[in-house]
């Protein structure tokens, strides 16, 4: 049994943030039914695919789950919506908030109306002067500090090639809703949540980074220097790099009397932790010209019997292969009759020694009429609800070359 199963969440949002957020839910047992608008959330056509509506960015954060497809826009869909929050412990969204009581989705009123919800919005930010504006992952990696410290270590402004502030979120939604879920088991009253990118990213990137900052007055400037070296990076070595890491006193002698230099580790500038830290640039360009002398194979032997922490570094394309990953089956195929084998990679973590299995992503619309049967809507309902769905899936298709009906998971 799953740790959430039982529990019923319906998931409004798109892209990344909030969609990998109801995964990481969907992987821990929640139900997680997909809330999506009659085109789909945009991820569906990201990627490469083999079948329309269903691309690779679309796979990577919408596992085990089910779709439920409205056009919000009808009243008919919102009363349908109704019916399903109804059904649910966790509604949650990523829609600006101005656009919320257009839906019959303001938070006031869904909690009054379902005391014990929890009403999750995924935000940009916070009630303030940014609130409402469009939050991308650039564009919070640009406003937390993440392209400025990319700027401090490299010399050239970028963002980290990673969706880090989607994901970051993502799963600080995640845990503040089960927070929200366990509150509600101690008092019966369910909660407003608000997870907003710009705040939560801040916290994140302050972490090490905020630095000397915490003091008043400032003992430092911001940012911790250790991660911000020019020189922090795997080292380089005869052929290739390894991700070699001496940190304390110890490896630091070790290390350094392998290489022939045991009076580096008495130099004042590397004896002690804080002496390392206040050098660390001149003391990571010394190291990296130890290690250029010889292999990789030569220095994961050396480190391996000086227990200094190193690893090879892995290339994206051979992690399916990692002896450490094949063994403990992270990797999981599944088998769908229409794509074939399609590979995820699994649930990270471990209940009672069982990795929770995952199921295929859902086709857009694809448990439409189940579910809304099930909330007690008619046949009747239910047709004029998938017949205003087909008839928008249909101009969409023609007009922009959109998935067609069949593809979009209607059912006749």
């Amino acid at each position: 049994m799953k740790p959430l199963q039982g529990l019923r969440i319906l998931d409004l949002s798109s892209v990344i943030f909030g969609p990998l957020a109801s995964q990481i839910l969907a992987d821990y047992g929640a139900e997680v039914i997909k809330i999506e608008p009659p085109e789909g959330d945009s991820t569906r056509h990201t990627g490469p695919s083999k079948e329309a509506g269903m691309a690779a960015m679309f796979l990577g954060s919408n596992r085990s789950k089910k779709s439920v497809a409205l056009d919000l826009k009808q009243a008919d869909a919102q009363e349908a919506l109704i019916a399903l929050v109804a059904t649910a412990d966790v509604l949650m969204h990523s829609m600006r908030p101005q656009k919320l009581a257009g839906l019959g989705l303001a938070p006031e009123t869904l909690r009054q109306r379902f005391p014990r919800l929890v009403y999750a919005s995924l935000v940009g930010f916070l009630p303030g002067p940014y609130a409402g504006k469009p939050a991308y992952d650039d564009v919070i990696q640009g406003m937390s500090g993440l392209a400025d410290l990319m700027e401090r270590q490299g010399g050239e402004m970028r963002y980290l090639p990673t969706i880090a502030a989607d994901k970051t979120c993502a799963h600080v939604a995640a845990h503040a809703i089960l927070a929200a879920l366990w509150q509600r088991e101690r008092t019966g009253q369910g909660a407003f949540v608000e997870i907003p990118m710009f705040e939560s990213m801040v916290g994140f990137n302050l972490v090490e980074h905020y630095y000397g900052q915490h003091f008043e007055p400032p003992l430092s400037a911001p940012g911790y220097p250790r991660v911000l070296a020019p020189w922090r990076r795997p080292y380089r070595t005869a052929d290739g790099a390894v991700a070699m890491m001496p940190y304390t006193n110890l490896h630091w002698q070790r290390f350094f009397t392998e290489v022939g230099a045991p009076e580096l580790a008495r130099d004042a500038r590397f004896v002690d932790i804080a002496s390392r830290t206040r050098h660390i640039a001149e003391l990571l360009e010394l190291a990296s010209g130890f290690t250029e002398r010889h292999t990789t194979a030569h220095w994961i032997a050396v480190c391996e019997r000086l227990e200094i922490p190193a690893a090879p570094v892995a290339k994206l394309q051979d992690l399916p292969l990692d002896p450490h990953l094949v063994a403990t089956d992270f990797f999981e195929t599944v088998a769908d009759p229409a794509l074939g084998d399609v590979r995820f990679p699994g649930v990270p973590v471990r209940f009672d020694g069982q990795r929770a299995a995952i199921t295929m992503p859902p086709r857009l619309g694809e448990h439409t009429r189940e579910l809304l049967a099930q909330a007690g809507l008619g046949a009747a309902q239910i047709d004029a609800l998938v017949d205003t769905r087909a008839a928008i899936a249909r101009y969409l298709n023609e007009t922009f070359h959109a998935p067609t009906e069949h593809t979009l998971g209607l059912r006749p």
